[in-house]
C-alpha cells in the first residue's frame, strides 16, 4: 500500500477553486465587485509566478469568513460546490482516484487552498484524507490567519511528513499528480511523479528529469 497524493486545482479539477471562490463571492455581493476581483487577479498570478505570499493571500482569501456569519457562508459553500466545481471535477479524474484506490493505496489530496473551500470538494471525489491550509479559528470565529505551517510550496512537505509520522507511513512507492511548480519541493520527494496538464516551468523541469507528464482534460 502506498501514498497516492493529489493537487487539487488545475491537477484533479480543471480551474482553481480558490479563484473561482473568489469570483463566486463577487457573484453573490459578499465582497466588493472591483476590488476582490482585482486582488484575486493579482494573487493568482503571483501563484503562477511563484511569487505568491502566502500569508498575505490567506489574509485576503479568509476575510468573508471573518466578516460573514459562518453559517450562511457554509450554505454559500454548497452552492458553490454545485454551480463552480462540479462542472469541472473530470471524469478522467474520478478514474485515476479509482484506481488507486483498487490498488490499495492511501488517497490523499494536499492543496495550498484553504480547508473550507477544498473539505466539501475532497469528499466530492471520494478522497477520505485533506492535508489544506487551515484557517486559524480562535472562539468559533475565523481570524484571517493560517492555523499552523501552510500547505504551500516546501510546507506541503512538512505538512505532510507531519501527517506521515501520525499515521506510521512512510513515502515508499509513492505517488503525486500536480501542475504546477510551486509543487517541486514535493514532487523531488516521491518515488513516482506525474506532472499532470503542467505549466511550462514545471514541465521543462519534468522533461528534463524524465518525469511521466499526463492529461486528465476531456
Amino acid at each position: 500500500m502506498a501514498l497516492a497524493l493529489f493537487d487539487l486545482d488545475n491537477t484533479l479539477l480543471a480551474g482553481d477553486s480558490d479563484y473561482l471562490w473568489g469570483e463566486f463571492l463577487t457573484e453573490q455581493g459578499i465582497v466588493d465587485r472591483d476590488l476582490y476581483a482585482r486582488e484575486n487577479q493579482r494573487f493568482y498570478d503571483e501563484y503562477k509566478q511563484g511569487t505568491l505570499d502566502i500569508h498575505e493571500f490567506q489574509a485576503f482569501s479568509q476575510q468573508p469568513l471573518v466578516d460573514n456569519d459562518p453559517q450562511e457562508m457554509r450554505g454559500l459553500r454548497a452552492q458553490f460546490l454545485e454551480e463552480k466545481i462540479r462542472p469541472i471535477m473530470l471524469a478522467a479524474s474520478f478514474e485515476l482516484v479509482k484506481q488507486h484506490r483498487e490498488q490499495g493505496d492511501t488517497l490523499v489530496v494536499i492543496t495550498a487552498t484553504n480547508s473550507f473551500v477544498t473539505s466539501p470538494i475532497v469528499e466530492a471525489f471520494g478522497i477520505e484524507n485533506l492535508l489544506a491550509t487551515e484557517p486559524e479559528m480562535i472562539d468559533g470565529k475565523y481570524t484571517g490567519k493560517i492555523a499552523g505551517t501552510p500547505c504551500f510550496q516546501g510546507g506541503k512537505v512538512i505538512r505532510l511528513k507531519e501527517w506521515m509520522n501520525e499515521h506510521k507511513l512512510s513515502m515508499q512507492g509513492s505517488w503525486f499528480y500536480s501542475d504546477s511548480h510551486n509543487d517541486l519541493p514535493l514532487l523531488l520527494e516521491v518515488d513516482h511523479p506525474i506532472v499532470v496538464d503542467a505549466d511550462e516551468k514545471l514541465l521543462a523541469h519534468a522533461r528534463k528529469a524524465g518525469w511521466k507528464s499526463i492529461s486528465l482534460r476531456e
